[in-house]
């Protein structure tokens, strides 16, 4: 008895590390199969790494399709957003090789993420009528007249079934995309998405839609939502969404890069939501099944577990690389040191959170060129590790993706101070695109100190209301004056634009502007201020100790514990 009993324990735990795509049964032919991905970020090819692979690539996508689509007819395939900026072969092209492969791999629906937006609203109505699958969102408005610039929802039939998929997209779009790009002329916001309300504005639109939905013959409502699960998106994170509203019975979620197989959520009337995410770059894709009964799963299936390719989709990604191998495989520089954005010890993205050597790196290459008392560059604006060796123009591109423009300005010390206050309001628990990486200053976080920072509807700075967590602010080893005018180096979508919210520097002198492009920023300060190689002055991953968090009140501040940590560039230490 005892011995079956262990059997069956075993075969019990055995049962519970089985891959979801597996657990869940197989597909059968009157499956409904939903295919999705989100934040690609132009990750377009196969990737592997010792081996195994970590990126299913574009061409993995269509060859699962192929495959389900061998077992049932009712078959799409969508796109939660972000898909279309994020590396080279995205910002050489402003995108438009992106909806091409997107073409040939047979999407059928898919929403506008912030990052679709980062070429202009001019580019993306290009490559939205070049798009042969169709964006949708309920939310992104025309302010002046009321109305969705898109259609709300699309509803698609599956045999006797028909699915509306509904489109949401972040209200965040604003401030991590270009303020600039939802204005007129004369700064006036002429579109939007719905951010009003303390969220209760997305909510009705959502809500308006899913009824509409309903009312038109939908069996199933599929929310495709670039939204995301962080707290720094509240109010209007999917689970937000989902609480608030009735009749969605799938959110298939991006934004926030979450891998989530599958969570259950539940929705104002207290019934269950499924919620689902594949993280980022491909290295999941996600799988919806709605059985005849009307059984709802989702599950995904990692690119490590799934290395088929379809041929024609990889040979066609593989020719529009090649048009840029040459150039992208270009020695630029070297580096004697791992430059990081994840930490090394954990793997978990560190540099919208603290400080990192290579967000010192790319702040000191700002500093550097503009000749400024002072450089920030958020941290959402770095976006990739360069491994010791030599350095490639491609991997320049992969860490500044945007095509900023360098510039700087005149502003006053309290200015610095409310930017270092906005930027470091989530931290620690949270991060934050919009997180400074600094050069020829220093700071601290208190972090035991809640952040009172006030956003408008867009989360744009408004102002300081409370106790300031950041402390003991030093611009070349003297305290800063906070009425005193320094020069500033950064990039136009901060300085100039309000990305991620910086709306204090509006209207500021500017001393220089246009001056060069963000990478070749870089490029230029390997080349010539480090001549041709980042060294040991780089070395340590967690930075020159320029950002120091501290987690608890100093022991001379009354009514607070006695002792304080703080996390700099050399780690722990107490002080």
């Amino acid at each position: 008895m005892k011995k079956l009993l262990a059997l069956f324990l075993t075969f019990a735990l055995a049962l519970a590390f089985v891959p979801a795509a597996f657990a869940e049964g197989e597909v059968e032919a009157e499956d409904i199969v939903v295919l999705y991905t989100n934040d690609v970020h132009c990750s377009v090819a196969q990737a592997e790494k010792d081996g195994t692979a970590t990126n299913m690539g574009y061409a993995g996508v269509a060859a699962y399709k192929a495959e389900m689509k061998a077992i049932t007819a009712n078959v799409a395939l969508v796109d939660c957003g972000d898909a279309i900026q994020g590396d080279a072969i995205g910002t050489l092209s402003t995108g438009r090789y992106l909806i091409d492969i997107m073409n040939k791999t047979g999407y059928d629906y898919a929403v506008y993420g912030n990052h679709e937006f980062d070429y202009g609203m001019d580019r993306l109505k290009e490559l939205t009528k070049d798009a042969d699958f169709e964006y949708l969102s309920c939310n992104f408005t025309n302010l002046l007249n009321g109305r969705t610039l898109l259609d709300s929802y699309a509803i698609q039939k599956f045999g006797d079934k028909k699915v509306a998929f509904v489109g949401i997209s972040t209200p965040e779009s604003i401030t991590k995309s270009t303020p600039a790009y939802f204005q007129d002329k004369d700064g006036n916001y002429i579109y939007g998405f719905c951010s009003g309300g303390k969220g209760q504005e997305l909510y009705d639109a959502v809500q308006v839609s899913v009824n509409a939905a309903k009312a038109a013959g939908a069996d199933y409502v599929v929310a495709i939502a670039h939204l995301g699960v962080d707290g720094q998106s509240k109010p209007w994170c999917s689970t937000d969404v989902i609480a608030n509203t009735t009749g969605i019975d799938v959110v298939l979620d991006g934004h926030s890069h979450s891998t989530i197989a599958q969570k259950i959520v539940k929705n104002k009337a207290g019934k269950n939501v499924v919620l689902s995410s594949t993280g980022d770059k491909l290295q999941n894709l996600g799988r919806l099944v709605i059985k005849p009964d009307g059984k709802i799963t989702t599950n995904l299936i990692a690119a490590k577990d799934y290395t088929k390719q379809d041929a024609a989709v990889d040979k066609y990604v593989k020719r529009i690389e090649s048009q840029y191998e040459a150039l992208l495989n270009k020695t630029v520089a070297k580096t004697g040191v791992d430059l990081v954005v994840n930490d090394p010890e954990t793997g978990k993205r560190i540099i919208r959170k603290q400080e990192s050597n290579l967000g010192d790196l790319c702040a000191d290459a700002y500093r550097e060129l503009l000749d400024a008392d002072i450089a920030f560059v958020n941290g959402g604006g770095i976006r990739a590790t360069i491994s010791k060796g030599s350095i490639t123009y491609g991997e320049i591109i992969s860490v500044h993706p945007f095509g900023n423009m360098a510039c700087s300005i005149e502003v006053t010390g309290q200015q610095i101070l409310d930017a270092l206050e906005l930027g470091s309001m989530f931290t620690p628990d949270a991060e934050s695109g919009g997180f400074l990486q600094v050069s020829g200053l220093t700071y601290e976080i208190h972090t035991y100190i809640p952040s009172s920072v006030t956003l408008d509807a867009n989360k744009s700075f408004v102002g300081v209301t409370g106790a300031r967590r950041v402390k003991n602010v030093m611009v070349g080893g003297e305290p800063i004056d906070v009425s005193k005018t320094y020069t500033l180096a950064s990039h136009n979508y901060m300085l100039k634009d309000g990305g991620d919210g910086y709306t204090m520097f509006k209207g500021a002198k500017v001393v220089r502007d246009g001056v060069m492009i963000d990478n070749q920023v870089l490029i230029n300060y390997i080349k010539d201020a480090l001549n041709g190689t980042v060294g040991s002055e780089y070395e340590n991953p967690y930075g020159q100790g320029r950002i120091k968090l501290v987690a608890e009140a100093p022991a001379n501040q009354p009514g607070n514990p006695a002792s304080s940590s703080s996390h700099s560039g050399s780690g722990i230490s107490v002080g």
